[in-house]
């Protein structure tokens, strides 16, 4: 059971993703599952996932539906009637698409989704600890890249808080 505010929930719990893959989007939006990362998936592939735009980054995020389900409980817990969190829920769920893999291992980006992250054909799939981050291979690396300058000072801020 977690405490959120004034509400228990009880969740599953996600085996950790771990790894980063290459594909390939073709013209038509369809991106073929690696089968490595569909080994990961495994678990979660009846159930489908949810597709959203990042908050931070120009990626996408592909959330097993049991993890999407843990985040929406958190959303559910804001107030409506208050416009911030009104917007925030609006922008947030912007573009979110329920997504399932077909017959051949692929899913389907749609064109709103495919543009807000710039993906052209050389995508890399990426574990994001409960979520597979969706990126354009060039963005991917350039990103990477620009960060690791800055991971040592960053680690040290964000894990040294950790108890």
């Amino acid at each position: 059971m977690v405490n959120y505010g004034k509400k228990l929930y009880n969740f599953v719990e996600m085996k950790n993703l771990i790894g980063s893959f290459e594909c390939s989007l073709d013209t038509k939006g369809r991106l073929a599952i690696p089968v490595g990362i569909k080994k990961l998936l495994d678990d979660c592939i009846k159930e489908g996932f949810i597709l959203k735009r990042s908050v931070f980054q120009p990626c996408l995020e592909l959330y097993p539906i049991k993890e999407w389900e843990v985040v929406m409980a958190k959303v559910n817990l804001l107030n409506r009637f208050n416009k911030k969190n009104n917007d925030f829920i609006r922008i947030f769920t912007a573009g979110v698409k329920h997504i399932e893999f077909d017959k051949t291992g692929r899913i389907q980006i749609n064109k709103d989704l495919v543009q807000f992250a710039s993906l052209k054909k050389d995508i890399v799939l990426t574990s994001a600890i409960n979520i597979i981050e969706i990126w354009d291979k060039e963005l991917y690396e350039n990103a990477i890249q620009s960060e690791v300058k800055n991971f040592a000072s960053l680690a040290e801020e964000v894990m040294s808080n950790l108890e």
